[in-house]
């Protein structure tokens, strides 16, 4: 007994149709996965770009003929999407998660939210720096603004931590009681990579009232254009600013976010936002022209 009477008959559906449809389906599930692992770090971004590179060229060396390449690859893809699956776990999980309750529309929600990332992790360090201020707590902190830091450009590369920035964990580290409180804390986007780091001093001649911290802030953006450094004095609580081998000083809590609103917050994580922008406009455009094509081909027959 044939079985073909309990399907309908398909053959009416033009056979761009499933090719659009499945490319469409890749494209939005690209761009899902940027959403949930875009959290303001630039890198994260750029882990992604190359996961879906590795994907199209599987794709194209399988489509011409090339199979010891295309087998190299398809490892590749998947070794990276196993890797990428442990670094990103909770995102992971919030995407299966989203998924399981049916909120597939919520998934594309997830720009609104990273919007506003630039600004909290701005106000949380700069809430930190305020009570290690009022406390006379010392404190160094470097924060990369463009590309990021080697380790070769530091004295020591300190502790490896890769933690959220959070108020409480930098008040944590520079307590005198901790072994990481006599080096500089790396901020890079919405992270703090490392602690403990040891800064090349400033070989310039400073004021007497300037300590070891300061002469560390100044000597390491004296060396490095893409990053600034803020200090608190331990002696008077005063906050500083670094950049290119300038102390700005004194300044007040309020002045101090201004400041890295402006070049902190608009060119690390501003650019990570931007990126995932220009991403869904050029998916979209291109899903827009598949679409027409088409349309425009059966208009020419």
């Amino acid at each position: 007994m044939s079985l073909s009477g309990f399907f309908p008959d398909l053959s009416w559906i033009p056979s761009w149709l499933p090719k659009s449809v499945e490319i469409g389906l890749v494209l939005a599930l690209s761009y899902a996965l940027i959403l949930i692992i875009d959290e303001g770090e630039r890198r994260s971004l750029w882990m992604v770009r190359g996961f879906i590179t590795l994907m199209l060229a599987t794709v194209v060396s399988r489509s011409l003929g090339l199979l010891l390449l295309g087998f190299l690859l398809e490892k590749l893809v998947i070794g990276a999407a196993v890797a990428m699956a442990v670094i990103f776990q909770s995102q992971f999980r919030r995407f299966l998660e989203q998924i399981g309750k049916g909120e597939i529309v919520q998934l594309f929600q997830v720009s609104q939210r990273t919007s506003i990332q630039p600004n909290s992790t701005t106000e949380r360090i700069v809430e930190a720096v305020k009570e290690l201020s009022q406390n006379r707590t010392g404190a160094l902190m470097l924060l990369e603004t463009t590309d990021a830091l080697e380790n070769e450009e530091f004295v020591s590369p300190g502790v490896p931590l890769n933690a959220e920035v959070s108020k409480e964990l930098l008040q944590t580290i520079f307590q005198t009681s901790t072994m990481l409180h006599d080096g500089a804390v790396v901020v890079r986007g919405s992270r703090i990579i490392a602690a403990g780091v040891i800064l090349p001093l400033s070989e310039r001649n400073a004021s007497r009232q300037l300590g070891t911290r300061h002469r560390a802030a100044m000597g390491i953006t004296e060396r490095v254009d893409k990053c600034l450094c803020i200090v608190v004095s331990e002696e008077t609580g005063s906050i500083s600013l670094a950049e290119k081998g300038n102390l700005n000083r004194p300044l007040t809590s309020s002045r101090l976010q201004e400041l890295l609103q402006d070049k902190f917050a608009s060119k690390v994580e501003g650019d990570a936002i931007g990126l995932s922008r220009k991403i869904r406009s050029q998916g979209i455009m291109f899903l827009e022209r598949i679409l027409r094509l088409p349309s425009s081909m059966t208009d020419k027959k």
